[in-house]
């Protein structure tokens, strides 16, 4: 972590020269990355941003103008401040040219009322960089071992959580992109503390960056993903301002936890990680032709050339543990469900898609239909399987090509998650079944969603957040009132003129017309989402 101006001002080589802040006394926290010693007037161009200039300004024009354009033009470049000792140019303090860009521009502006020499001053702060560089590098050194150990073993994010509350000696959670917790290790303080109104106040805190610390929460955060695709934040709660190892130490749990998301498998028999190959193969569009894919669906003994293409996805109703013996569990669903396959004389693909669901791809001969191979794929499977032990079999439409495999496989996933919270007992499920709240509560944890309710919803939960308000529930009334207001102010208790003033500052809010119908919707489905990422938490 680079030192401040307001660090380098209390260096004993700079007191020395009783230094006065001029202008910009609000911005002393701006980092400094170099020192640079420069008396030309020109000298922005020279420079790279976050430099620190030290000039006594014997060069410098005597024009007003061009010495305020000196100001600006160090301050496009991203310099973090001016320190100008008197005496040679400037006797007793600067022109006000000088001070007034410097205020207008935002650029920390110091005097140096005694000679100093400026090579102590430029020693002493860049022993300070490199001294915090070498810090960095050994807490790198020191932690890359430890969560490179975690990453071969495919440690579970509650283990790596762990690993940092230990090094760290301090709490540490990961959320979603909905501010919902999925881990937390409380390093020995109360829990309940610690997540007690987590989602209001973890909104109130968005430093800038992929890693920042937030002063007023004292919260390390550290965005969470890879491949480009953010999925969430590590969160490291501290008591004062982290060191550079602590800085290390959360960027690497998170990589280690990206990593993980990535890397995760299970372990299957031979047979059933060929087909799971194939079948990921397919959904990820790893073959660049689809006729690699039927070549080796064909080698393994499934035709998918000239047939009709069927997704199935297989759940048990049960929670699979999170352990060997779950892993076990489902790797004896997966072997059950190519039985039923061979026994109803239908070829197939069959492997874990991931630690709760069976996928299966049925190619069918040309014309027939998929009702009755569904039938006997789940009579087969509720004989072959352990007795009593349920599970629900979802199916997607049926595809005329290995391109449209993965749209087929998204609805069945779909299908399989909502009916496996309220299964009815039916022989297999379809997408007719779906409704809008269970298409999103299928999708809580998908990122992109996640975004959009932000997107849409997060200036106003923000505000509410901050403020303790209610306008979130006021929209709620509105849009479930059907936009009607008279109804809605009836609703929620209020008078219609004060309904009125709160529908005019969720417009302001959300910059918005709440009269506009795409704009409801497009609200409506982000609260219906935010609802899906909340009853999940509980």
């Amino acid at each position: 972590m680079l030192p401040t101006i307001a660090d380098v001002l209390a260096l004993d080589t700079v007191r020395r020269g009783s230094p006065r802040v001029v202008a910009g006394d609000d911005r002393l926290d701006t980092k400094v990355r170099w020192v640079h010693v420069g008396e030309i007037a020109d000298i922005a161009h020279l420079l790279r941003g976050g430099e620190l200039v030290l000039t006594t300004g014997v060069a410098l024009p005597e024009d007003p103008e061009k010495l305020a354009d000196y100001i600006g033009e160090l301050s496009a470049v991203g310099a973090s401040g001016l320190i100008v000792e008197l005496g040679r140019r400037f006797v007793r303090e600067l022109p006000r040219a000088v001070v007034k860009a410097a205020e207008e521009h935002g650029l920390p502006l110091i005097v140096l009322t005694r000679e100093t020499p400026f090579v102590q001053i430029t020693e002493s702060v860049h022993a300070r960089i490199i001294d915090i560089q070498l810090e960095e590098l050994r807490a790198s050194e020191q932690l890359h071992e430890v969560f490179t150990e975690l990453s071969v073993e495919g440690a579970s994010p509650a283990e790596v959580l762990a690993q940092v509350a230990r090094l760290s000696s301090r709490p540490v959670l990961l959320e979603n992109l909905a501010h919902q917790v999925l881990a937390c290790e409380s390093a020995g303080r109360d829990a309940g503390s610690l997540l007690a109104g987590w989602e209001t106040r973890s909104r109130a805190v968005a430093p800038a960056g992929r890693t920042a610390y937030d002063v007023a929460s004292g919260w390390l955060v550290t965005t969470v993903g890879a491949r480009g695709q953010d999925w969430g934040r590590l969160i490291l709660f501290c008591d004062a301002p982290p060191s550079p190892r602590d800085l290390v130490l959360a960027e690497r749990a998170a990589t280690t936890l990206a990593l993980g998301r990535l890397l995760e498998r299970h372990q299957e028999s031979l047979e059933r990680q060929a087909h799971g190959t194939i079948i990921t193969g397919i959904l990820t569009h790893a073959y660049a032709d689809p006729e690699e894919a039927a070549a080796r669906a064909r080698a393994v003994g499934v035709p998918l050339t000239g047939r009709r293409l069927i997704s199935v996805v297989i759940r048990p109703t049960e929670p699979v543990e999170q352990a060997l013996d779950g892993q076990a569990q489902l790797g004896e669903l997966a072997e059950a469900t190519a039985a039923a396959c061979r026994d109803a004389r239908l070829p197939a693909l069959v492997g874990a898609l991931d630690q709760d669901r069976i996928g299966v791809l049925l190619p069918l001969p040309p014309r027939s239909a998929a009702e009755p191979a569904l039938t006997a794929l789940s009579e087969r499977l509720r004989v072959l399987w352990k007795p009593g032990a349920a599970f629900v079999l979802a199916s997607g439409s049926v595809v005329e090509s290995i391109r449209d495999v993965r749209r087929s496989f998204l609805e069945a996933e779909q299908v399989a998650d909502v009916a496996v919270r309220q299964p009815d007992g039916r022989a297999f499920y379809r997408l007719p079944d779906l409704r809008l709240r269970g298409l999103l509560h299928l999708l809580r944890d998908d990122a992109r969603l996640q975004t959009f309710a932000e997107r849409e919803l997060g200036p106003l939960l923000a505000h509410d957040a901050q403020r303790g308000g209610d306008l979130t529930r006021i929209l709620r009334i509105y849009l479930d009132a059907g936009r009607n207001k008279a109804v809605a102010a009836q609703k929620a208790h209020l008078s219609r003129p004060a309904f009125y003033d709160r529908l005019r500052r969720l417009e302001r809010i959300l910059e918005t017309d709440l009269d506009d119908v795409e704009s409801c919707l497009s609200l409506h489905v982000a609260l219906l989402a935010l609802e899906s990422f909340r009853r999940d938490s509980r």
